[in-house]
């Protein structure tokens, strides 16, 4: 859906009096149709890209027990640079949400480009750190000799591909925080298609294809994400016109930048709290041998393939709750908090009944090692029971960063990340093995999604209002 002419670049005053298509506005109509409005295309995009990866994940584990592990070492890295894109992205959503809420356009292309910009650069040089420092990290997370070189395969390819996928994270971001979440979900599942009939020819060399094994999979992601950005960078640029070709002078820009950090600094932390967590639960399994990795990096990705409407709730309450907070609706913000937590609550109690059915089913899918079985099967047993708990915390840590208020939802995820799992699976797994280890996982979802929910019905849900840089010429009157 195109933008108002009032968020469109260089338009004559002409078009005032023409005729406008506009965006719905957030702050009318029933807030669970927002919600599915946005979140249903964002679904289907997290999906497809989601069940790329599972079945990338099915295809490497045709390559045997030790390839699966290997990728499972890899999956915590390659999240850390999501989450700075996703963090980022949820700080420049933050601004333009509140911005359109506040009925303040003229940012919006500066802010939208700035955002991009500064984005790119902090995944990039994360990314050339990653690349040169990959091999000590995974060790330190218990990876043995034997798995190394499907590591480097993997790691090398997607670390020097990652830059791809700054752009349509952010992008999507910006487009969701003005209520347009078509475009980035249709252009994710577009991705994930050409992943999905890449990975084939090229973990096995089907054709005039090399068989690159757990390299292919790796460059079948990169060519896909390349897809997406050229995509969305045409959108943005020539469709709507929301990235400006041109610097800004540098005090403009470093106050845009800073703008974006306010949320995306801390939405970031919280984000990244997910690839930490998953780096020391991959830790702990690692003291049990590669087959106890490869178990539970396949339990991992599909509990994830399952949950994908959690995070694309997540993803969706940040426009509606920037958006009503801006415009100073607070009871609408509420109202936000609590149809999420309950569309949450329900979808999380059907995928956990459904995932403890077909986790015997899963196990033998995806392995033939009565030792990955074992861990897949239990984990799928349990912990998706529980999943309410986690889709309350990143629910609500994405509407208080969308407010402006990225300080609960810091809280929320770190102290689920760090004590309820960084201290318990060590403690679980100490006592009881595996089964601990697992049990400590579901607890940690139910103890912090408590806490989270009662957080939320005392904290102050009014927005924190952006700051707008005041040109030169009126700092001098």
């Amino acid at each position: 859906m195109p933008l108002p002419t009032d968020f469109r670049i260089a338009r004559s005053m002409k078009t005032k009096t023409s005729k406008k298509k506009s965006r719905p506005k957030l702050t009318e109509g029933p807030v669970l149709s927002h919600l599915l409005r946005l979140g249903i295309p964002m679904s289907i995009g997290i999906f497809a890209v989601m069940s790329a990866s599972v079945i990338d994940t099915f295809y490497v584990s045709r390559l045997g027990t030790t390839p699966l592990a290997a990728v499972s070492f890899c999956v915590p890295l390659l999240f850390v640079l999501q989450s700075l894109s996703v963090g980022l992205g949820s700080g420049a959503s933050s601004v333009v949400s509140r911005a359109a809420g506040e009925g303040d356009h003229k940012r919006l292309s500066r802010q939208t480009t700035d955002s991009v910009l500064l984005a790119f650069l902090i995944v990039a040089a994360f990314a050339t750190i990653g690349y040169f420092s990959f091999e000590q990290i995974v060790r330190l997370a218990g990876a043995s000799d034997e798995l190394m070189p499907d590591i480097r395969s993997y790691l090398r390819i997607s670390f020097i591909g990652s830059a791809f996928i700054v752009g349509p994270m952010v992008a999507g971001n910006i487009l969701r925080a003005l209520g347009d979440a078509r475009v980035a979900g249709m252009t994710m599942v577009a991705g994930a298609v050409i992943n999905l009939i890449l990975d084939p020819f090229l973990i096995f060399g089907i054709g005039p294809f090399p068989r690159m094994e757990v390299a292919g999979a790796a460059l079948a992601t990169v060519l896909s994400n390349v897809l997406a950005i050229v995509v969305m960078g045409w959108y943005m640029v020539h469709r709507e016109r929301l990235i400006v070709l041109k610097l800004p002078p540098w005090e403009e820009l470093l106050h845009s930048w800073r703008e974006v950090l306010k949320v995306g600094l801390p939405a970031t932390a919280t984000n990244i709290a997910n690839p930490i967590t998953i780096f020391i639960v991959t830790a702990a399994f690692a003291t049990y041998g590669s087959a106890a990795v490869a178990g539970i990096g396949v339990a991992g990705r599909i509990e994830f393939l399952f949950a994908i409407p959690l995070l694309a709730l997540s993803a969706s309450i940040g426009p509606i709750t920037g958006q009503n907070g801006g415009a100073g609706l607070i009871l609408r913000v509420r109202e936000a908090f609590r149809v999420s937590f309950m569309v949450s609550t329900i979808w999380a109690t059907g995928t956990g009944i459904t995932l403890f059915f077909l986790s015997g089913f899963v196990a033998h899918l995806f392995s033939d090692d009565p030792d990955v079985q074992y861990v897949i099967r239990l984990h799928l047993s349990i912990v998706p029971l529980t999943a309410m708990g986690y889709g309350i915390v990143i629910t609500a840590a994405a509407g208080f960063n969308a407010l402006g208020r990225p300080l609960p939802g810091l809280i929320m995820t770190f102290g689920r990340s760090f004590i309820l799992i960084g201290v318990g699976v060590w403690v679980g797994g100490h006592y009881f093995g595996i089964l601990g280890i697992i049990m400590v996982l579901a607890l940690a979802n139910m103890i912090s999604g408590a806490l989270a929910l009662l957080w939320v019905r005392q904290a102050d849900m009014t927005a924190k209002l952006s700051k707008q840089m005041q040109p030169k010429s009126a700092k001098s009157t």
